[in-house]
């Protein structure tokens, strides 16, 4: 089964892989500090979804973790944790510029929310734009707006949509989140928010699995028996039936979703991600034999 690959798209644009270092900066979110919200989404931990990430003075200590398992020479400066327009202008600029400008990063992007660009935001991501080629990250989760409330996602569909035109007037590429597995939620739902997403103009989309983790409000939920977490078999199904509805143009940045393991309630076997992606490529082959499609694996 073919997809449009992250390690393809780069490798044509840029000549060669990049590796990703996972950074977090000073902000918050406006669904932890009461301007929306104060509890944050209902499947978010203390970290801000960015339990990998690096303060952003590390990216040197970044590299090296990275170089002990590759030949990395260029990076992906992944600003992950909480929503990293959510600050002022220019506390943005002493976070970003120094990042941008090293030699060795080859493109910014950056994790927020769509309700968080402003105009003035907008413009330092046009200028920044100029330097090198930026990314930025937006959680849609879902296309389901009652299951929007639910989350306390805090914005509805709309805003994610404007959010998506606003960036690409700027030559500003958006990657788009989707939740797999999520309460309550169907086949309809998740076909329903990938084709959201493929109409939108989002450059990129990373698909994820529900996962659990202790101390979030998610973890109450599913102890009380509110719901479920999907079977590995069922989540690789549902994800090889989603590829074949997305525009080949849309570029594929991730297949699933893996939290801390020192966090993780469940799914367990989502831990082990390596298991998770061959069984993906083992069902995508198995799909080729009756589809005659090409598999192009991703890392």
């Amino acid at each position: 089964m073919w997809y449009n690959s992250l390690d393809e798209a780069l490798k044509k644009e840029f000549g060669e892989k990049l590796y990703k270092i996972a950074l977090r900066g000073t902000a918050t979110c406006p669904n932890r500090d009461g301007t929306v919200g104060t509890r944050g989404c209902i499947f978010c931990g203390e970290s801000g979804s960015g339990e990998f990430a690096e303060p952003a003075d590390q990216i040197s200590r970044a590299k090296e973790r990275i170089a002990k398992k590759t030949k990395a020479r260029r990076f992906i400066a992944y600003f992950q944790s909480f929503s990293n327009t959510y600050a002022p202008v220019d506390t943005l600029k002493r976070l970003f510029y120094p990042v941008i400008e090293r030699e060795e990063i080859a493109v910014l992007s950056i994790a927020t929310r769509p309700d968080c660009l402003p105009d003035p935001v907008l413009s330092l991501l046009t200028d920044l734009a100029k330097i090198k080629p930026v990314w930025a990250e937006l959680g849609l989760q879902t296309a389901n707006e009652e299951t929007a409330r639910y989350l306390r996602r805090g914005y509805r569909n709309e805003v994610f949509l404007d959010a998506v035109d606003a960036l690409s007037k700027i030559g500003v590429k958006t990657i788009a989140h989707q939740i797999i597995g999520l309460p309550g939620e169907s086949w309809e739902d998740y076909r329903a928010a990938s084709e959201m997403i493929a109409r939108s103009g989002a450059w990129g989309i990373k698909l994820h699995l529900l996962y659990v983790l202790r101390g979030t409000d998610l973890e109450t939920q599913y102890r009380s028996g509110a719901f479920r977490t999907l079977e590995k078999e069922e989540y690789l199904r549902y994800v090889t039936d989603l590829l074949e509805y997305l525009p080949p143009e849309l570029v594929i940045h991730r297949l699933t979703g893996d939290g801390a393991k020192r966090d993780l309630i469940a799914p367990l076997w989502s831990a082990d991600k390596k298991d998770v992606l061959n069984s993906l490529a083992r069902m995508m082959r198995e799909k080729d034999t009756t589809q005659g499609r090409l598999y192009v694996p991703q890392n």
